[in-house]
C-alpha cells in the first residue's frame, strides 16, 4: 500500500512547539564527538549517581522488592509504605500536618508538574513564574494553553526577589488575567539560592491576598550549604492553600528511579479538591515503578543511613561549588553569585568581552571547539548565562573551567 499523505497538512498540534529541553539539546551533538574519540567533559545535566552512587541500602531495598515479587501494578496513589514515609518525614523536619491521604506518589518530579498543569490551567490562564527558572516550568505551562507572568530574581543583589515589586505585579495581572497558581523552587535550580523564611512568607500572602495557589518545588531541600538554612513553604503557610512537590531523585541520589511526590498539607475546601483531581489523574495513568517505591520507602525511612549519605554527598557539593565559583570569579569574561544549595552554578558571561552572539552560540562553540558540555542560560529564562553541574571532582570541574577560560580568551574582543 502506498501512502498518499492527504489530509495530513497541519497535523501537529500549536502546543507540540513548546516541547523543548535546553538541558538535552547538545546531547547528540556530544554523543556524535565521543563516538569520533573525543573526551567530553559533560556538566549538562543534574545527575547526581553519575558521580556519587546511590546508597547500598537502597539498591539493596530494590532487590528486595524484586525478589519478593513486587513488580505488579502498585497502588495508584503510591504504595501505603512510600506515603508514610513522606508523610513522617516531612513531619519530623517541617512540623508539617500530613498523612498518607495528603500524599501522591508521581513518576518524578516531571509528572508532578504535568498533574499540576492538567488539573488547573486551561487555555488563556496564568501562572506566575520566576526567571531564572526549571527548563520544564514554561514548556509545560504552555503545552496546556497558559500563559507565563514572569517575575525575575535580582542577581546583583544575591538572585533575591523584589517582594514590593512582585506585590504591585501579581495585584495589577490579576485584576485582568485568570492566575491560577505561583511556582518557587527552593533551593533553586539553576541559581542555588535559597529563600529565607521572611521572603517566603510575604511570598505566602502575596499568593494568597490574590487567591493564587502557591506550589513550592523542594526537591533540593536536603541540599543545602554554606550556611543557608531551608525552610519549607509548609513551616509558613499554615491553614492556606499551598502544594509541595518532591522527589527522591536528589536528596536519595536516586534519579533513574524516577519516584516524586506531591503533597496538599491543609484541609480547606480548596486544599481537600485539589488533593482529590491529582488521586484522580495518578489513577489515570495507572502506577508509579513498584520496586523503585519500596526502595525509596526504605530510603526515607532508614533515617540514620540517610543522615550519613547526604552529610556526606553535601559536604563534598559544598567544596565543588565553592572551589568551582572562586575559579569563575577570577575570570574576565564571566562571574558568579557563589550558590548556596542544589549543586549549580549559574555565572553571567561577560558578553561586551566577546566576540560571541549570544549564549546560544558560546555552548555550542564551547561544545566543538573545546569539548565540554553546559547548559545555555537562556534555557533558564536569563540570556548571557550558563549552567555549569558541580557534581563532578575538582579536577574534572577545574579542567572544565580552564577550558571555559581559554575558548573566552580565543573568542576575546
Amino acid at each position: 500500500m502506498v501512502y498518499h499523505g492527504v489530509n495530513m497538512k497541519g497535523i501537529l498540534s500549536k502546543a507540540a512547539k513548546y516541547a523543548v529541553n535546553p538541558i538535552q539539546e547538545d546531547d547528540e551533538d556530544a554523543i556524535r564527538l565521543m563516538k569520533k574519540g573525543k573526551s567530553v567533559i559533560r556538566i549538562n545535566r543534574g545527575d547526581p549517581p553519575v558521580y556519587f552512587h546511590t546508597p547500598k541500602y537502597i539498591i539493596d531495598a530494590f532487590i528486595r522488592a524484586l525478589r519478593e515479587h513486587k513488580t505488579g501494578y502498585a497502588n495508584p496513589l503510591g504504595v501505603p509504605e512510600l506515603r508514610d514515609a513522606v508523610a513522617n518525614r516531612y513531619e519530623k523536619l517541617y512540623k508539617t500536618n500530613l498523612d498518607r491521604d495528603k500524599v501522591t506518589i508521581t513518576q518524578g518530579v516531571s509528572e508532578a508538574l504535568i498533574f499540576l498543569n492538567t488539573m488547573l490551567i486551561d487555555r488563556g490562564d496564568a501562572a506566575v513564574l520566576f526567571k531564572p527558572f526549571y527548563t520544564q516550568y514554561a514548556p509545560d505551562l504552555q503545552l496546556y494553553g497558559g500563559r507565563p507572568i514572569i517575575e525575575s530574581y535580582r542577581e546583583e543583589t544575591g538572585w533575591d526577589i523584589d517582594l514590593d515589586r512582585l506585590r504591585k505585579r501579581v495585584s495589577a495581572e490579576a485584576k485582568h488575567n485568570r492566575i491560577k497558581y505561583m511556582l518557587i523552587t527552593n533551593p533553586n535550580n539553576p541559581t542555588g539560592t535559597v529563600l529565607g523564611k521572611n521572603v517566603l512568607k510575604e511570598i505566602v500572602s502575596i499568593a494568597n491576598d490574590n487567591d493564587i495557589v502557591l506550589i513550592s518545588d523542594e526537591i533540593y531541600d536536603e541540599i543545602v550549604f554554606n550556611g543557608a538554612k531551608f525552610t519549607s513553604v509548609s513551616e509558613v503557610a499554615k491553614g492556606i492553600p499551598h502544594m509541595i512537590i518532591g522527589g527522591a531523585s536528589k536528596i536519595l541520589d536516586a534519579t533513574g528511579f524516577r519516584i516524586g511526590f506531591v503533597m496538599v498539607p491543609e484541609d480547606d475546601k480548596v486544599s481537600v479538591q485539589l488533593n482529590e483531581t491529582i488521586r484522580n489523574l495518578a489513577r489515570v495513568r495507572l502506577s508509579a515503578n513498584a520496586p523503585a517505591q519500596y526502595a525509596i520507602a526504605e530510603g526515607l525511612s532508614n533515617t540514620s543511613a540517610h543522615k550519613k549519605a547526604i552529610r556526606a554527598m553535601v559536604d563534598d557539593i559544598e567544596d565543588r561549588v565553592n572551589y568551582t565559583s572562586k575559579l569563575i570569579n577570577e575570570s574576565r569574561y564571566m562571574h558568579t553569585v557563589v550558590p548556596n544549595g542544589a549543586f549549580y552554578i549559574f555565572p553571567k558571561l561577560n558578553m561586551s568581552e566577546l566576540r560571541i552572539r549570544n549564549d546560544t552560540e558560546f555552548v555550542k562553540k564551547l561544545l566543538h571547539e573545546e569539548y565540554v558540555q553546559i547548559t545555555r542560560g537562556s534555557g533558564f529564562g536569563a540570556k548571557d548565562h550558563i549552567r555549569l553541574v558541580a557534581l563532578p571532582p575538582k579536577n574534572v570541574l577545574g579542567d572544565a573551567v580552564d577550558k571555559i577560560e581559554r575558548f573566552c580568551k580565543r573568542h576575546s574582543k
